[in-house]
């Protein structure tokens, strides 16, 4: 089943992340979106909107108190956010990780060793 994750800012400065629903014109499962500071830069932490009350991703927040939607999330943070709500580690397949860098057209991995002898060798 395809969400429509939308990325909005609420009228309290808030960065939400949530599962859109027409039906009621509000956002579902909300993760409020952070930035922590690290050593490195920053860094985004997904949280349940009511966190440290409620631990799961269930709050629900009308549109009405939305003052700016973005145009598109970034691809990761949809990932994330989907991972973060279901429990779940999806693959994203590209060049930048999970099994997109696998080629297996070009024949077997793992080199050209054809035993176990030939292994001990090298």
């Amino acid at each position: 089943m395809a969400y429509d994750i939308r990325l909005v800012k609420l009228v309290n400065g808030e960065l939400v992340l949530g599962k859109f629903d027409e039906a009621s014109n509000s956002l579902k499962d909300v993760a409020a979106l952070q930035t922590v500071p690290t050593q490195q830069g920053v860094q985004m932490m997904l949280l349940p909107y009511g966190y440290p009350f409620e631990q799961g991703f269930d709050g629900v927040i009308s549109r009405v108190h939305v003052i700016y939607e973005y145009k598109a999330c970034p691809e990761e943070l949809k990932t994330k956010y989907l991972e973060a709500t279901s429990n779940l580690t999806l693959s994203t397949g590209g060049l930048g990780g999970g099994l997109g860098n696998l080629n297996l057209a070009k024949g077997p991995a793992g080199g050209k060793i054809t035993g176990i002898s030939d292994l001990l060798k090298k």
